[in-house]
Formats: structure tokens, sequence, C-alpha cells
């Protein structure tokens, strides 16, 4: 018998919150850290309505944001692992995806 997995998480690093990043921008630049923080939520309000308006937003050398519409699955029953498995039928959606950009790939 296999021992068990270990987790990812042991020992894992959080990710940077909203207000630390503020905070090091203000440092980095020397702006006080309310203006920093409205700066990023300005720039969370307009990738929103550029994702909504135009489907994709980019932030360059970060990441690029797109929307993908899934569509509607019908009902019925489906043979799933030699089993047949009755699935409810869904409605068409839209999903967003954010892809990270080539020039952080290399960094990285």
């Amino acid at each position: 018998m296999l021992p068990p997995m270990k987790s990812m998480k042991v020992g894992a690093k959080k990710a940077m919150t909203k207000g630390a990043l503020a905070k090091a921008l203000a440092t980095e630049h020397g702006l006080k850290q309310k203006a920093c923080s409205d700066m990023l939520n300005s720039l969370a309000s307009i990738a929103t309505k550029e994702v909504k308006k135009a489907g994709i937003f980019s932030i360059p050398g970060l990441c690029r944001i797109k929307t993908r519409t899934k569509p509607a699955t019908k009902a019925g029953v489906r043979n799933v692992f030699g089993k047949d498995v009755k699935v409810k039928a869904k409605p068409a959606r839209t999903i967003v995806k954010g892809y990270c950009a080539a020039a952080l790939k290399k960094q990285i």
C-alpha cells in the first residue's frame, strides 16, 4: 500500500492581498496607500467593463482575460464508464478565463 500523498499547501505562501499590493506600490512610487488602492479599484472596474463589452482585456506583460461561451447541453441518458446516467439540460453560459502573458512565462 502506498503512503498518503502530501498536500501542496504545506509550506506554501499565501497570495498577496489588495492592501499589501497597494502598500508595496505606494512605497515603491512614493504615493499614498489610499491613492494606490483607488487605482487598483479603477483597474478592476475598467477590466470588468472591457470584458463585458469586447470579451477580452489584457494587462501588458502580466495577463489576458477572455470570455468564452459554453454551449447548451441537452437532457438525456449518457453512458459514463459503462453505466447509464441521467443528465439534466443546462443553458448556454459565458465563462471567464485568465491566461498569463508570454513575458511573464519567460521571467518565471
